[in-house]
Formats: structure tokens, sequence, C-alpha cells
């Protein structure tokens, strides 16, 4: 099979080796760009999210590509995204496009569909190579994790702008290429040590920002603009409520989600609605209980979860004294605009810590 996917930040090399191993050939995406956005956007029903619309733009691109299979994913329960599997299916099947697509809920949700997909994908190989190659996927993902919370910490300190971004693109494609558990092993602290090795100042006093929300565009820098680099060039040391193994043990591996945040939201939300709607508010509790000095709310344009999350925000700012700036992305939302409101929001939170600290304004 020639499979294509969905780009979604660092998950996007894990599918590749995963498939590699499998012995298919993967039509790796390219990082989404706006033609990507505008493709799928040109297909898409209006009402679809951004998400929605760039995983259909990349779709479009793998099959022009000579890709005959898509992968995908999709949650199970109020969320639209459930439905995403099949939508994208039948809209490229009316354009036209002849492949197969392998869809996978949640294991736990639907295990017997799960498991017919999984004989689909790993034939012919036995279940223990499947288990073994999952494994070295999962180890490879967590040093891509570690990598990116290494950047976020390093970046505001970093002494020459951009510095730290160049040192994880470089460390990104060194992990890109490496196969074997003792190569990932090897690779990971070379990589790890890329990063440090950025020159910054480790003592320096940074403003904290926690980002919640839609998992995708958390994950996807294009979907939400850079903003984790955004943040870092403006003094800000960011940190998501989502990386890729969390999210793999709490909701790909578990029915119940992060339980650590939706028990922080039960005061204010006492059941799922979708999405990462419950999460959001639990997240923002959290970080404001860290010490944080404010978070960013990222949601796609019309996703209900999000804005149950949303009309919470006040009381929740009210009640734990955090600020919360609430970005509502679509395709025509504009980097300008993301970016002066940022600016004023570190502005605002800047001057917050300076009036505890006993500082002035």
């Amino acid at each position: 099979m020639k499979v294509t996917y969905g780009h979604m930040g660092t998950l996007t090399p894990i599918i590749e080796m995963l498939l590699e191993d499998l012995g298919h050939e993967p039509v790796t995406p390219d990082r989404p760009s706006r033609q990507t956005l505008s493709l799928g956007a040109k297909y898409a029903p209006e009402f679809a999210c951004i998400p929605f619309k760039i995983v259909l733009g990349t779709y479009i691109e793998g099959l022009k590509r000579g890709a005959d299979t898509l992968m995908s994913g999709g949650g199970y329960g109020p969320c639209r995204a459930g439905l995403y599997g099949e939508l994208h299916n039948r809209i490229l099947k009316d354009l036209g496009y002849d492949f197969d697509f392998i869809f996978f809920w949640p294991p736990l949700r639907k295990p017997g569909h799960f498991i017919r997909q999984l004989k689909k994908t790993k034939a012919p190989h036995s279940w223990g190579y499947l288990w073994r190659s999952f494994k070295k996927c999962y180890k490879k993902l967590a040093v891509l994790d570690d990598l990116e919370m290494l950047a976020q910490q390093i970046r505001p300190r970093e002494y020459k702008p951009g510095s730290t971004s160049r040192a994880f693109d470089q460390a990104y494609r060194m992990m890109r290429q490496v196969k074997s558990e003792r190569e990932i092993k090897e690779a990971g602290e070379a990589a790890r040590q890329i990063i440090r090795d950025v020159p910054h100042d480790s003592e320096k006093e940074v403003l904290k920002v926690g980002i919640i929300g839609e998992i995708y565009v958390q994950l996807e820098p294009f979907a939400n603009f850079f903003l984790e680099e955004q943040l870092g060039h403006m003094g800000v040391e960011a940190r998501r409520s989502i990386y890729l193994t969390s999210y793999a043990r709490h909701d790909v591996l578990s029915t119940k989600g992060d339980m650590g945040s939706r028990t922080l939201a039960v005061p204010y939300l006492a059941q799922k609605v979708g999405g990462h709607g419950q999460n959001s508010v639990g997240d923002i509790i959290r970080y404001a209980k860290q010490g944080f000095d404010g978070v960013v709310q990222l949601a796609p344009f019309s996703c209900i979860p999000e804005i149950v999350a949303k009309s919470l925000v006040p009381q929740l700012s009210k009640d734990y004294g955090i600020p919360v700036l609430t970005l509502f992305i679509d395709e025509q939302t504009g980097a300008a605009g993301i970016q002066t409101r940022l600016e004023a929001f570190v502005d605002m939170i800047s001057q917050r810590r300076s009036r505890d600290l006993g500082l002035g304004a």
C-alpha cells in the first residue's frame, strides 16, 4: 500500500516509521501550507472546522502524489470529529479519487473494529511484530515530546533569537532518520544535547503561559500560527496541555481522558461535552494552581466543546486570578491579528506580574 495521512506536529515521522516497518510505502505529508488549507476549504462543507479542512487538503495532496490508501483516526462521542473520517471519504470519492480508507476508532470504544483495521494494516506480520513496532514508535515519540518541552523551556532564555528553533529543527531531522531502538536511544541523547547547547541564560526569570484547547490546533504549528515560537520570542515559556505521549495514555488507551484535569473541572463542568472541552476547563485551573501567568485557549472556529469551555472562562479567571486569551481560528484568520493579540496579552500579564511583585506598572 502507498499510504498517506494527516500532518499533525511531530506525529508525522512516527506514522512514517510504523508504515515502513510494516512494509508499506508512506506518502509522507509535507507540513501544511496556505495552499493546503485553500484546497481543503474549497471542497469542505462551510461549517467544517479548520482541522477538517487542513486534513482534507493534505489528503488531496497525497492522492495527487500517488497514494492509494488513506489512514486516519477519530474520536468517539459528542464531538463532530467522530464523523470526519466518513465525510472525508465521501467528499474524496465524489471528487473521483480511487483509494482505500483505513480509519481507526479508539481501541477501547470499538475494539472489534480497531482489531480488524489493525489486521489490514499489519499483514502479513505477526501480532508480536506489530507490538514491538508500536513500542519502538512510542519510545521515539517520547523523545520528540522531550525535545519540544526542552525547546519551550530554552527558547525564551536564548541569547540569539531563533537559535533554539534552529537547534530543534536539527534535532528533529536527526530523530526522523533513526529506526532501531538502540539508534533512538543514542540519537535521543544527542538530540537533547543539541538543544541544551543553545547559548541561553538558565537563571533568567520568564513569564509562563499554558496552552490549552482542541488537540489539532495545539499540536500542528501551521494551524496555530507557530504560537509556541511566537511566545518564546516574546520571552514567554509556553507549555501545552497536550503532548502526544500523554494523549496516547489518557485518550487512546483509556476511555476516561486526563482524570486530573477532568476532576478539577467538575465544579464548573461536570460532564464531558466532546473533544477536549472539559479538559480545557480543568487545565485552566491546573495552570493557575501551578503559578502560571496566563493561559491561551486555542480553538477551531465553531468548535462546540471549546465554545462551552470559553463560556466558563470569565468565572474561572475571576475565581483563580489567571488571565485567559481565547483564539478562535479558521481559514480567514490572519497571522498579523494573532501576533497583535498575543503581544497585547503578553504585555498585560507582564505588567500584572510586575504589579504583584511590587515593581510598579
